[in-house]
């Protein structure tokens, strides 16, 4: 009892952790919610099935959490299923008794630490990406790029034209693009 109670504590406080930090950067109080209602429900389903005989009867269990979450529910970013995944893995790890405690500590703290440096401010701070639908038909690339550079303030880095509608006259752009020292945005 001692050794799930200290788990738990320690998946609160990963938990805690990885909620605050994305919370922080990203605004979504919806998802620091669903991230730490995920954890700590992946952490109790692990913990008792892991008191289980069987491998199987964990393995299904785990089956069964994942099949309930549905990340296409609603437009998501990439970053918000990392961590998502984050949150899942965190559960999985501190639910799971592993005797040495000291593997489980580690294996929090390289969870956290790549997400914190990864979705860090500083890493590619002002790359962004965005989907654009233009109100116009380029059929000159450097016209094109010069447009989505005047409209969206920055150095486009890399552009793919993912549709273009002649009736409407509109151009539908993945951009990849680097702001522009004015449009800096600090997290």
């Amino acid at each position: 009892m001692t050794q799930i109670l200290i788990h738990l504590g320690l998946d609160i406080v990963a938990a805690a952790a990885l909620a605050i930090t994305y919370g922080i950067r990203h605004h979504r109080r919806d998802l620091v919610l669903a991230y730490a209602a995920l954890n700590i429900g992946v952490f109790a389903v692990v913990t008792l099935l892991s008191d289980a005989d069987s491998a199987a009867a964990l393995g299904f269990g785990l089956f069964g959490i994942l099949s309930i979450i549905r990340l296409r529910s609603d437009a998501i970013t990439q970053e918000e299923v990392a961590y998502y995944f984050v949150a899942l893995a965190l559960g999985l790890v501190n639910g799971l008794a592993i005797p040495d405690f000291r593997v489980t500590l580690l294996l929090n703290v390289v969870l956290l630490g790549v997400m914190f440096v990864a979705d860090h401010s500083l890493l590619l701070r002002r790359s962004r990406r965005q989907q654009v639908v233009l109100d116009v038909l380029h059929s000159d690339q450097t016209a094109l790029v010069a447009d989505l550079e005047r409209r969206l303030g920055g150095r486009v880095l890399h552009h793919i034209v993912t549709d273009v509608d002649f009736v409407r006259e509109t151009t539908t752009v993945d951009v990849r693009f680097r702001l522009g020292a004015r449009d800096r945005v600090r997290v």
